[in-house]
């Protein structure tokens, strides 16, 4: 199960688990000891050493690293307010423009922008949002100040490397939180929920680094100071009641967001999706067993890939190159790791309950 790490407007509220404090404040921890060390005295009490701890030379450099990585890529991190809530995005170039996802300007089109390093909030416009990879384009007025992320090449990520998320977790602007990438190509389908039609996330990049509500569309970074991912969603634990399952955050690929993000730039739209098709319009087909059985076509569209293969409405599609699709979004996630062009093999049932198997070459999946 997944969520998105978006926060809707006014889901938020801080309560205080122990103690008092400001209403509305976060809680802060109780007083606790003048020193981390300390020393007996003759008379039972205790004085601090005032004494520093030496850091070791390897964390000392490991400790300068995450501050230099994080002094320098924070000021490119934004949040971004709209009428249904908040997120975080990424500035990408000189001339104002924002990579975020889709799932965070949802309807809107205009919004907020306020720097992790302060000031005063500025007006953006969407350019153009991409659902189907859960990707968006924003575009500030007033570019003064700005300073464009890095963005790295994604493909080169390997798994124990250490990365930071950084963004707006909560509503607490400009945080940062460390973890390890867990791994890499990860297919997942989010949720289908108000203002995101459940994406098919591919090559997904999955980290330990905490990703909480308000991250969503901010930036997930290597120790190079590189943005190699846009942190999106977070997997829930059903036994938990839907609660986060601690440690397990995924991340779009910085190449994809690359791709849709200058596409968007020059021509004002995605203009070639990289998502194969195989022309059909489907839904899922229950067994009497009551568990998922196939992919049932209720259209083959005119002239589309399947049509041409002999694939009809009535068809149950069960596999595609071997692979079981006992559900459409099965479906959905195996067409998302195959490329416009490619041909594979489609089983099928008929509805006379025979079954064959059609070579189908994969179309480019367009938007809408």
């Amino acid at each position: 199960m997944w969520t998105h790490r978006f926060i809707p407007a006014g889901a938020l509220a801080l309560v205080l688990i122990s103690g008092c404090g400001a209403a509305g404040s976060p809680a802060t921890s109780a007083p606790g000891p003048t020193s981390p060390s300390a020393t007996p005295t003759a008379t039972g009490t205790a004085t601090a050493t005032g004494s520093p701890i030496p850091v070791p030379g390897a964390a000392a450099a490991l400790e300068n690293a995450y501050v230099e990585v994080i002094n320098r890529v924070l000021r490119s991190i934004v949040q971004i307010n709209t009428s249904d809530g908040l997120g975080s995005g990424v500035v990408y170039d000189n001339d104002g423009h924002i990579v975020t996802n889709a799932h965070v300007v949802g309807n809107s089109k205009t919004f907020q922008v306020t720097l992790a390093t302060g000031g005063s909030p500025r007006t953006a416009r969407l350019v153009a949002s991409f659902p189907l990879g859960d990707l968006a384009v924003i575009k500030v007025d007033n570019a003064s100040g700005l300073a464009p992320a890095t963005f790295g090449d994604s493909s080169k990520s390997k798994v124990g490397q250490i990365v930071l998320a950084m963004g707006n977790p909560l509503g607490f602007s400009g945080s940062v939180t460390n973890g390890i990438i867990s791994a890499t190509g990860r297919t997942i389908t989010e949720p289908q929920e108000q203002g995101s039609p459940g994406a098919t996330i591919t090559n997904a990049i999955q980290t330990s680094a905490a990703i909480n509500p308000g991250n969503s569309g901010g930036a997930l970074v290597n120790l190079a100071g590189e943005v190699i991912g846009i942190p999106t969603l977070a997997a829930t634990d059903p036994q938990l009641g839907g609660g986060a399952a601690e440690g397990i955050g995924f991340a779009i690929p910085s190449n994809t967001a690359k791709d849709v993000a200058d596409q968007i730039i020059k021509n004002g739209q995605v203009v070639n999706t990289r998502r194969a098709a195989l022309g059909v319009r489907v839904n899922t087909v229950v067994g009497r067993d009551n568990q998922p059985a196939g992919v049932g076509v209720f259209e083959a569209v005119p002239g589309g890939p399947a049509a041409k293969a002999g694939i009809r409405a009535g068809d149950i599609i069960t596999a595609v190159n071997g692979t079981p699709t006992p559900t459409s979004q099965a479906l959905l996630e195996v067409l998302a790791t195959l490329k416009p062009g490619d041909r594979v093999k489609v089983d099928v049932r008929r509805p006379d309950g025979s079954a064959t198997s059609v070579n189908v070459t994969l179309d480019e999946l367009k938007e809408g």
